[in-house]
């Protein structure tokens, strides 16, 4: 009987070890499969940071931020839109930045503040033709630095609002003094290029006769048929 009893707990004790076994291999895996969570979790995590600010940098012009760095007060850039066209690599169209923005004190103030901010970042003036492109009221100046141009433009603010579907969005007061009192500060336009793109940076046509020699041309006198000559008798 004893032997027969040594026997039957043989079998049992076999299951045991192999329970344990196995449970100890179910730990291992789960134990395996939470590291590599963790690990796939901070390799998402360390590459995800880098990646949002690559894409930030790359998005985020570089010109702006020199922009934003100009030492003008606080009422001379009171509100501030951007836009941007064109590849940063001049991939068909080189890149053009605009920025507009709303002083809240008069244009000439503004463009004297405006004026001395891109002195003390670096940039010239540029005396150039085509500075402004036609006839502009305010004050339109040129400047460059290094390889960019750029177009400095101020002038009192748009009163009236444009027309929104043949009619006007607000209608104007007919008090003069309420014209007065909501029609104050200035606009400022700024237009930052790369002076490879910038037309005025070439070599200007010339219309010296001298340079495009003969006139292909000629002026016609003012008897084009001259006198006529009498046919023979």
């Amino acid at each position: 009987m004893a032997l027969r009893s040594a026997d039957q707990d043989a079998p049992d004790d076999d299951a045991a070890s192999g329970a344990r076994s196995e449970l100890r291999r179910q730990l291992r895996e789960r134990r395996r499969l939470r590291a590599a969570v963790l690990v796939l979790v901070s390799v998402v995590l360390l590459g995800a940071v880098p990646l949002f600010f690559g894409i930030r940098t790359l998005s985020r012009d570089p010109v702006f931020d020199n922009l934003d760095q100009l030492n003008v007060p606080g009422w001379a850039a009171a509100k501030t839109v951007d836009d941007v066209s064109g590849s940063r690599w001049c991939l068909l169209d080189c890149r053009l930045r605009e920025r507009t923005v709303t002083s809240e004190k008069s244009p000439k103030d503004t463009a004297q503040v405006y004026e001395d901010a891109l002195r003390q970042d670096g940039w010239q003036p540029w005396k150039v033709s085509r500075c402004p492109e036609q006839p502009v009221k305010g004050s339109y100046t040129c400047w460059r630095r290094d390889e960019l141009t750029l177009d400095l433009w101020v002038r009192e603010p748009t009163c009236v609002p444009p027309p929104v579907d043949g009619e006007p969005a607000i209608v104007p007061s007919e008090d003069p003094s309420a014209a007065a009192t909501e029609c104050t500060g200035s606009l400022v336009s700024v237009k930052v290029r790369n002076a490879i793109d910038d037309e005025r940076t070439r070599p200007q046509p010339a219309t010296d006769p001298s340079l495009t020699g003969e006139d292909p041309f000629p002026t016609v006198s003012a008897d084009p048929l001259g006198e006529l000559t009498p046919s023979p008798s």
